[in-house]
């Protein structure tokens, strides 16, 4: 079932503020590039059935208060289909956003290329990619909102290429349509909901909300942290001057001794270990009363939106990303460990946050928090090697400012990979270690109650891991730094 909402119904949903674009290509003559019998009729048709004179509709409106051009799709014309003027507009449509340094916004709903053009219609979709690829290298946000039906071409270029790509809810979207797909496909898998559930789309936004949800996902893609920002005050570290993006204050944890504790109503937290404390360094940051990574962004940013998926068909809940705002106005991008063992699709998705965030010219905030990289056979199968390969890379090649606090578990490689080199920070209730105590033991062939002295033997306290080079410092507590 398509769209019952036409193009322009589409732009109103998100914006009452719209300026159509001029496009006077005259009369469609001659049945198009092929001949094909009977298609200038057809065009003829659906242009007095829909009042448009193609298959989309582009133009610029402001949304959350930001100008963004609009380019949107029209199903009742001939199926919302993508032709040679259909890619005119869009790439026009493209080159006014780079001319003019504004975000798109792409509002599809189509069933892929025109088959009365043939190869000319099929082509729009290289010309389409290079468009996108050009505002991309432009530094400029693009938002996809997929309706329905998103298939074929314009999923796999305008909808599927986009930087963020939102979706109202039960729309079919995927590259087969309907009469294409094998007669034994499960319809499910081509919903908006399954693309959600495999990594392929970020979030469904029913209609009443997608004003917002838009407009404050364009307010934080085009209004990027600018220059440095001080980090807070850091015990056994550099002064205040050095660090990029400002740090969360540190939330806490159990202080020596005194077991579970529960979570303070203020910023603050113990102490770090004493000396030869390796192992009560680990006993703290596997406390289960110790902050996770929503309490530090739900204290350092006062709104995000997340991004979802690997874009490869896994999604991991153990690695959130995405853009938040700061108190100040301005934006970064956070990728933030949960406590758990991150799986390839947490490693990649955190690489696909850290390039946006670097294109986009916006800092960029880790959360260090995990045992580790999952190591189950299912992980191995999804690529665990390679997905950490492609984080190590995404943050050694990024240009755009990174910082990395390590609120928790620091566990080896899975850790390291979303540490910022050279400017990573601990907590006073984290440890970081080249490998679980416990695994070291085994590895060493101790036996296992002997886990807790290859603990102290690690140095892997906040400490020491600033006595090693291997963090600038531990940060204080919010109640501490104010004296």
């Amino acid at each position: 079932m398509s769209d019952p909402r036409t193009a322009r119904e589409a732009i109103a949903l998100v914006t009452d503020d719209f300026h159509e674009l001029p496009f006077d290509e005259g009369p469609l003559t001659g049945d198009g590039p092929l001949g094909w019998p009977g298609y200038s009729a057809a065009h003829a048709r659906a242009a007095e059935r829909t009042g448009e004179t193609e298959s989309v509709v582009c133009g610029t409106g402001v949304v959350g208060g930001v100008t963004a051009v609009l380019i949107s799709f029209e199903f009742r014309f001939l199926g919302g289909s993508l032709g040679e003027r259909t890619g005119a507009r869009a790439a026009a449509a493209h080159a006014l956003a780079r001319e003019r340094r504004l975000p798109v916004v792409v509002l599809p709903a189509t069933g892929g290329s025109r088959m009365h053009e043939g190869m000319r219609a099929l082509l729009q979709l290289q010309h389409l990619a290079g468009e996108s690829e050009l505002t991309r290298a432009a530094g400029l946000p693009q938002v996809a909102v997929l309706r329905d039906p998103t298939t074929g071409g314009g999923w796999a270029t305008l909808g599927a290429g986009s930087d963020v790509v939102l979706a109202l809810p039960g729309a079919q979207v995927g590259f087969a349509g309907s009469r294409v797909r094998p007669p034994d496909a499960d319809p499910a898998a081509y919903t908006a909901e399954a693309q959600l559930a495999h990594g392929h789309i970020d979030a469904i936004v029913p209609p009443g909300a997608l004003r917002e949800t838009l407009g404050r996902w364009l307010s934080l893609l085009t209004h990027p942290a600018e220059g440095p920002v001080p980090p807070p005050d850091a015990l056994g570290g550099p002064g205040k001057d050095e660090g990029p993006v400002p740090l969360p204050d540190a939330l806490g944890g159990p202080g020596k001794d005194e077991g579970p504790v529960p979570l303070p109503d203020a910023l603050g937290g113990a102490g770090v270990p004493p000396a030869a404390g390796g192992r009560e360094a680990v006993a703290r940051a596997r406390h289960p009363d110790r902050p996770r990574a929503g309490a530090y962004l739900d204290a350092h940013f006062t709104l995000r939106e997340e991004i979802s998926g690997d874009r490869c068909g896994g999604v991991d809940p153990g690695m959130r990303c995405g853009f938040g705002r700061l108190p100040d106005g301005r934006t970064v991008a956070y990728a933030a460990q949960c406590g758990t063992a991150t799986r390839p699709a947490g490693f990649r998705t955190a690489a696909r946050l850290v390039r946006l965030a670097d294109r986009l010219g916006i800092p960029v905030l880790t959360l260090i928090d995990t045992p580790g990289a999952a190591n189950d056979a299912e992980a191995e199968r999804a690529g665990a090697g390679t997905a950490i390969a492609e984080l190590f890379g995404a943050v050694a090649a990024a240009r755009t400012p990174l910082t990395s606090l390590l609120i928790g578990e620091g566990g080896s490689g899975g850790a390291l990979a979303l540490a910022a080199p050279g400017n990573t920070w601990a907590t006073p209730d984290s440890y970081f270690s080249v490998i679980a105590p416990e695994s070291a033991t085994a590895i060493l062939k101790r036996a296992p109650e002997e886990s807790a002295t290859t603990a102290d033997q690690l140095r892997l306290r906040p400490q020491d891991l600033v006595d090693l080079g291997v963090v600038r410092g531990v940060v204080e507590r919010a109640a501490e730094a104010s004296h």
